[in-house]
């Protein structure tokens, strides 16, 4: 069978993975962005369905007033003695700490803290003993991989926490995931930071301390070497062996704007390869140890049809599964119909680093084109472009007093301008973006009238330019609002071209 890469596509990124019976779970990263700890469900690791969120109250995590890409780093999804596991770090407050759930569709508990430092924390279990790691630095400074054991029940140590590994000497040692795989303990990393020199290492030993042999031709997976090719930044993996002994990893990657263009936007997505094990008990992944766009293998089944959904509404989309919040919404300000949005707006703008009225969907490929009918009947209703409060484009339909204007502005660090405007007749406009790999373009239609305004580079919303660890994310928002009237949301359309 031929599948394409990434194989969750959009802003999801630290991928972890586990199996339970006929089914594969996968959790990503998800930053300041709420619920958190976005929820997959797979029959067959090709396709996807997001199912919920690990972190759904706020009770289980503090994300108020955080700067962007703090929140919930990296997280791990585990399976034992019948219930599921997720453990990240809060990285705005340090901590580490673990959810559990015995119903994968259902609610997961309160945090339970574990005192070890370091963040892309992850368990691994065998028998009665809870391996639990995380990265940081030792004593002299050095990157470093810690260990301990802990009680399950209360996240109390057990032992102390240990270095068992340094890594393979690059930089920003990080994701850490321990497996016992043929009567040997293989423990896998990355290095080279979540860019362009990302990569994934691995060592092996004969107990889950070690002492760990770096596997001889790491980096085991790279694309660091690929000038000019889309897929980069690959790294921070996870392995899972499927229904029939074969084995794979997930890992995160992103796809860069152009061939010679090394800007990305869509934030860091989800990919898939084949993994070998030979003689020696070595392992290698991919194609020559990279990740490609294409790729054909046996492992699965050629009846196995990869299926991907090209149109996002309100009436095909679940508020609470496929939409998300920055931060923790004001929801008196929100009213989620069926087949309608209808948001009122605060003194909270897209600029703060708080939580304005808005609710999003991830931006999951280059070409897109995306629409919705708006009434604007107090301050300013539309859709921005969102990678952090410092980088978004806003189109909106503005009320100011009784005149009613359409505006497009665009935000890029500390230079903030209202690129075009125009005066428009009514307060019910539909507005509509036209993405490709390079530019976004901006319409709006008023009367039966469609009014250009212009366009902005996509390059701006990158992380080369805003930093950070996300991805643009579509956003319906309201804004410099009285928070006497809502404004109106209809027919929404997130179309993804061909």
């Amino acid at each position: 069978m031929k599948y394409s890469n990434p194989v969750i596509k959009g802003f999801y990124p630290d991928p972890s993975v586990c199996k339970v019976n006929n089914k594969y779970y996968l959790v990503s990263s998800s930053f300041q962005y709420y619920p958190g700890v976005p929820l997959f469900e797979s029959d067959d690791l090709v396709n996807w369905r997001q199912i919920g969120h690990c972190l759904t109250r706020q009770s289980q995590v503090h994300l108020e007033k955080i700067d962007s890409s703090g929140g919930v780093f990296a997280c791990t999804i585990r399976y034992h003695n019948g219930r599921f596991y997720m453990t990240t770090t809060n990285n705005s407050t340090g901590q580490n700490f673990y959810v559990w759930t015995d119903d994968i569709y259902g609610e997961w508990s309160e945090p339970i803290f574990v005192d070890q430092g370091g963040i892309d924390p992850s368990f691994y279990f065998e028998g009665n003993s809870i391996y639990f790691m995380s990265n940081g630095t030792d004593d002299t400074g050095r990157n470093s991989i810690f260990q301990c054991e802990i009680d399950i029940e209360t996240g109390e140590k057990l032992t102390p926490s240990r270095v068992i590994w340094h890594g393979t000497g690059g930089r920003y040692l990080e994701c850490p995931h321990l497996y016992k795989i043929n009567d040997l303990y293989y423990l896998m990393a990355a290095e080279g930071g979540t860019e362009y020199g990302h990569m994934i290492v691995y060592a092996r030993g004969n107990s889950p301390y070690g002492p760990f042999e770096a596997y001889p031709n790491n980096p085991v997976l790279t694309n660091r070497n690929l000038g000019g090719y889309e897929i980069q930044g690959v790294g921070h993996g996870d392995l899972i062996q499927d229904h029939d002994g074969n084995w794979w990893i997930v890992h995160l990657g992103f796809r860069q704007i152009g061939r010679w263009v090394m800007h990305h936007h869509l934030g860091r997505e989800v990919f898939l390869m084949p993994v070998t094990f030979h003689e020696d008990h070595w392992f290698t992944v991919g194609d020559d140890g990279t990740t490609q766009g294409e790729v054909e293998t046996n492992y699965i089944p050629n009846s196995a049809k990869q299926i991907e959904q090209t149109q996002y509404t309100f009436h095909n989309t679940s508020w609470d599964i496929d939409w998300c919040y920055l931060r923790y919404p004001d929801k008196q300000n929100y009213l989620l119909g069926d087949g309608e949005l209808k948001l009122r707006g605060s003194q909270i703008s897209l600029d703060m680093a708080d939580s304005p009225t808005f609710i999003g969907l991830r931006q999951k490929d280059f070409r897109v084109e995306i629409s919705c009918e708006i009434r604007v009947n107090d301050g300013e209703a539309g859709i921005t472009l969102y990678m952090d409060e410092h980088h978004h484009y806003d189109f909106a339909l503005r009320r100011i007093g009784e005149r009613i204007e359409a505006v497009k502005r665009l935000n890029i660090g500390n230079i903030k301008t209202i690129h075009e405007q125009s005066d428009l007749n009514s307060n019910v406009a539909i507005l509509k973006i036209i993405s490709d790999h390079d530019t976004y373009s901006f319409q709006v239609i008023s009367d039966g009238i469609a009014i250009d305004l212009g366009s902005a580079q996509t390059r701006y919303l990158s992380s080369e330019v805003a930093g950070g660890f996300t991805g643009v994310v579509i956003g319906l928002y309201s804004q410099d609002g009285s928070c006497s009237q809502f404004n109106d949301f209809s027919d929404f359309k997130c179309t993804y071209l061909n």
